[in-house]
């Protein structure tokens, strides 16, 4: 039976080099859209309501104006945490809880 072995990178300069799930697993996009507290709460508030919200209800979880809600949803359906449906001119998102707890699984 043929052996395998995995070489260690003698340097960080090495290790960078080299691809791994971890690559895939410390997504930047998902770090910044969870860095900000209005987000966080917004996210909640999609999240507690289990369909599809518009912006304008989402923007009545909270005390920030309807243009700033907009992009932080935006934002986080970028990060894949939110799926993001257009109806005419009507965005509705829907969160994908699944999503997020098979991303923080994987980092784990």
């Amino acid at each position: 039976m043929a052996q395998t072995t995995k070489r260690i990178p003698r340097s960080p300069k090495q290790a960078t080099r080299r691809r791994a799930a971890v690559d895939r697993t410390l997504d930047a996009d998902l770090f910044k859209a969870l860095s900000d507290p209005t987000r966080i709460r917004l996210l909640a508030c999609v999240m507690k309501c289990c369909r599809p919200c518009s912006v304008s209800e989402v923007a009545e979880c909270c005390e920030v104006d309807f243009s700033v809600v907009s992009r932080h949803l935006a934002h986080l359906g970028r990060a894949g945490l939110l799926h993001v449906q257009k109806e005419g001119r009507a965005v509705r998102y829907q969160a994908r809880a699944a999503e997020l707890c098979r991303r923080f699984r994987d980092l784990a």
